[in-house]
């Protein structure tokens, strides 16, 4: 039996099948926001310095109380003598050629050194604790991040597009942990994690990596890969495993832009022409080129957001709506504000209207307002 090629759609396997796939070794794949901390060579320099304290000081207690102490050779307890016995002491070793006898080292060793004794053990073994309660505690929060994560957005690739379509979903009210990165560079995800963001590691054209992402539970999916190729066999894999998220795609060459329809996507941008219809109308008017960047950048001037229609405006012209509207949303249709149909809103319509920007929290919508994600 052959292997398919590479540009081939991946194969069609069971839910069951690609979640244990998934899970096989998501450890390595999914990374979640960073927890800040003191540099590495500083926690272990710091633990050093710190066991080195503990050793100094029995080795202290010991030969100040040197009297109460026997070593079998005879000839008294020495600075050297305390060291060796606070050295083996600590590390329970305990070769019995230095033993305390009068009552007094003994209390000491009871109620000082045993204490050392713990404090040193735990310095020791404290680096091995410590990964195996942060492997833990890391596979604690992935599992908690996947019972939890629904109704979210993916965002694969992470490169320029996708750290501009991330800025403008979270001033739009989309919350950090809504957002998902899925990018084949390490690198790129621990800077999307550095973000706060979430991300996973893997080539989005596999279905094993996107079921990572949890892309069966996301409302949105922006697809901005480097290569056209790409963003189609992410567009078919996406759809593959969910028909219902709106799925926007970005591609390079207008050429490309049907075959992505064609293949799943919501709406295709294409970056290369409308970088240069931009360029175009500012060369021609420098102002109007200034207003359309204005309106591309979310939170600042004049934005465009898509609203349902309210109680008070339906039955009435979009031309006495509070907000200037230039589109109308009728089922899937949409309908341009100057055509007849247009001319009365109904209730179950919503309106793409150009609004004064009024930033709110993060994760409560614009100007304040949750973002309830569109299914198709």
């Amino acid at each position: 039996m052959t292997a398919d090629p590479p540009w081939w759609p991946p194969r069609r396997r069971s839910p069951a099948a690609r979640r244990a796939e998934a899970d096989s070794d998501a450890d390595g794949r999914i990374v979640l926001p960073v927890r800040r901390s003191a540099p590495p060579l500083r926690q272990v320099g710091l633990r050093i310095a710190v066991a080195l304290a503990v050793l100094l000081a029995t080795t202290l207690i010991v030969w100040l109380d040197r009297a109460g102490y026997r070593d079998t050779v005879g000839d008294g307890v020495s600075l050297l003598d305390a060291a060796y016995y606070a050295t083996v002491t600590l590390s329970t070793t305990g070769y019995g050629d230095i033993t305390p006898v009068s009552d007094g080292a003994r209390l000491v060793n009871i109620l000082v050194i045993t204490p050392l004794r713990v404090v040193f053990l735990i310095i020791l073994v404290g680096t091995t604790l410590e990964v195996l309660a942060e492997r833990t505690r890391r596979q604690w929060r992935i599992e908690r991040w996947r019972a939890a994560v629904r109704e979210h957005a993916v965002i694969v690739g992470y490169g320029t597009k996708g750290r501009s379509a991330v800025q403008t979903l979270l001033g739009q009210g989309v919350a950090r942990e809504s957002i998902v990165v899925v990018d084949p560079q390490r690198r790129v995800i621990e800077q999307a994690t550095q973000d706060g963001l979430v991300g996973v590691v893997g080539d989005a054209t596999r279905t094993e990596t996107l079921v990572r992402a949890e892309l069966a539970r996301a409302a949105w999916v922006v697809v901005a890969p480097e290569r056209d190729d790409t963003a189609v066999l992410v567009t078919l894999t996406v759809r593959q495993l969910n028909k219902g998220a709106t799925v926007v795609a970005a591609v390079r060459e207008d050429e490309n832009a049907p075959l992505l329809r064609q293949s799943g996507a919501d709406v295709v941008v294409t970056s290369s022409s409308s970088a240069g219809r931009l360029l175009g109308m500012s060369m021609l008017s420098p102002h109007a080129g200034a207003v359309m960047e204005d309106l591309l950048t979310y939170g600042q001037g004049l934005d465009v957001v898509e609203r349902p229609v309210t109680g008070a405006e339906s039955g009435r012209s979009p031309r006495e709506c509070a907000d200037l509207v230039v589109a109308v949303l009728r089922g899937r249709r949409l309908l341009n504000f100057a055509e007849p149909e247009a001319a009365v809103l109904q209730a179950t319509d919503r309106v793409i209207t150009i609004q004064r920007s009024e930033p709110g929290p993060e994760g409560a919508g614009p100007g304040g307002r949750g973002v309830a994600p569109r299914r198709r």
